[in-house]
């Protein structure tokens, strides 16, 4: 289960900005301003956004099965990009990719619940959050070189296809648990109370902040730098993936920090600092010797906070699998609109100014949320710990025979 697990966040990684590096081609093949190109990044952060707090309250009667398998195939369904006639289909392809994080990101945290003890979810969290990066890394770093080589909508399909895969391997082998079959559900007053406690309206809008800047960034700094700086769209790519590299090492040490920190608050101090800081430096300083190392320091800051962030809602006062649920689907979002308009801004900030300062400044400034949230969230914010037991059913299961 935790391959599977690890297998579907690697795949998620692989397809959310692909496109980023390539937006220039799309630009010049389909007529396009840069705020209508932005939409194929910030489009399936949008579908993600809206299903995200719906996803949450009614996982509980989709249940886990069911949820992961819609996430699979709407990833494999991707692999249908190369198909595209047009740049509407395409964008409309993209799009279910949304569809594909809302469900297994917020089936994932209840899954943790049911078969991993309260340290190991914290380890799993660090994992998953690692192998997400990686699979950023891995698209944003390589999908201009494979554009060399194919058209570049053929490379967006290539990503997709480990989908298929992992759609036949989650229908062999996943499995939940069977003690119970009851339907577990959440009142909206009680997704209400959940939404309203300090903690978790911190942690929303820290996740927001520091997210709308990663997606701004990544989405538009492969551009910035070939049209400001002079740099190939390759080599920009290069330096955009390291953010999502390096935040997979940062990540690990968010995980192994949590460990042995007892408060978060310390951790989401810490990481707000860095990715302010980071954020700041990628576009201010003009030359590599300056933006080589904030593109580093923005990377471990906009992903040593994940572990400790995502754990919380599972430590908190009352929790259930169903408020971690509602939780993760919360923070999925608030921050997927936040995502979702930070490349549009940029793009017509950068339409209307000729500059990227403009819409890279208000995203830079957004990020320093996690630092707020980090002095401002309260000391007696982790609960003692009753956590669901391993094995034990966070939702009834839907699978027959199972």
């Amino acid at each position: 289960m935790a391959a599977l697990i690890l297998s579907a966040q690697l795949c998620v990684g692989l397809n959310v900005f692909p496109v980023s590096p390539l937006l220039p081609l799309a630009i010049e093949d389909y007529e396009i301003n840069r705020a209508t190109a932005g939409l194929l990044v910030s489009l399936p952060l949008l579908v993600a956004a809206t299903l995200g707090l719906p996803s949450g309250i009614l996982l509980a009667r989709i249940g886990l099965w069911r949820a992961f398998t819609l996430g699979w195939l709407s990833i494999a369904l991707v692999s249908c990009s190369a198909l595209a006639p047009n740049f509407i289909t395409l964008l409309l392809i993209r799009s279910v990719i949304g569809l594909g994080f809302a469900v297994m990101l917020t089936a994932t945290g209840p899954l943790l619940m049911e078969w991993f003890r309260p340290k190991e979810i914290l380890v799993m969290n660090a994992l998953t959050t690692a192998v997400l990066s990686l699979g950023i890394a891995l698209s944003v770093a390589t999908a201009s070189p494979l554009a060399e080589i194919m058209a570049w909508q053929k490379a967006l399909s290539i990503y997709a296809f480990p989908g298929v895969l992992g759609l036949a391997a989650w229908l062999a082998f996943a499995r939940t648990s069977g003690a119970s079959h009851r339907v577990v559900g959440i009142s909206l007053r009680e997704v209400g109370s959940v939404l309203r406690s300090r903690a978790v309206i911190l942690l929303l809008a820290a996740d927001a902040g520091v997210l709308s800047q990663y997606t701004a960034f990544t989405g538009w700094l492969p551009t910035f730098y070939n049209e400001e700086r002079g740099i190939s769209l390759s080599e920009g790519g290069f330096i955009t993936g390291i953010l999502p590299f390096v935040g997979m090492f940062g990540v690990l040490a968010g995980g192994a920090l949590a460990l042995r920190v007892g408060s978060p608050k310390t951790i989401l101090t810490v990481s707000g600092i860095c990715a302010g800081l980071g954020g700041l430096g990628t576009f201010l300083f003009p030359g590599l010797g300056g933006i080589y190392p904030s593109i580093i320091i923005m990377g471990i800051g906009s992903w040593l906070y994940a572990p400790a962030l995502l754990t919380l809602p599972m430590q908190m006062d009352g929790s259930t699998p169903e408020r971690v649920a509602v939780v993760w689907g919360s923070l999925l979002t608030f921050t997927g609109f936040a995502m979702f308009l930070a490349p549009i801004i940029v793009g017509s900030l950068r339409d209307v100014s000729g500059s990227f300062f403009p819409g890279f400044a208000v995203f830079a400034a957004a990020s320093w949320a996690l630092l707020m949230a980090g002095i401002l969230l309260p000391k007696d914010v982790v609960a003692s710990q009753s956590q669901t037991a391993p094995g034990r059913p966070a939702f009834d299961n839907p699978k027959p025979d199972a």
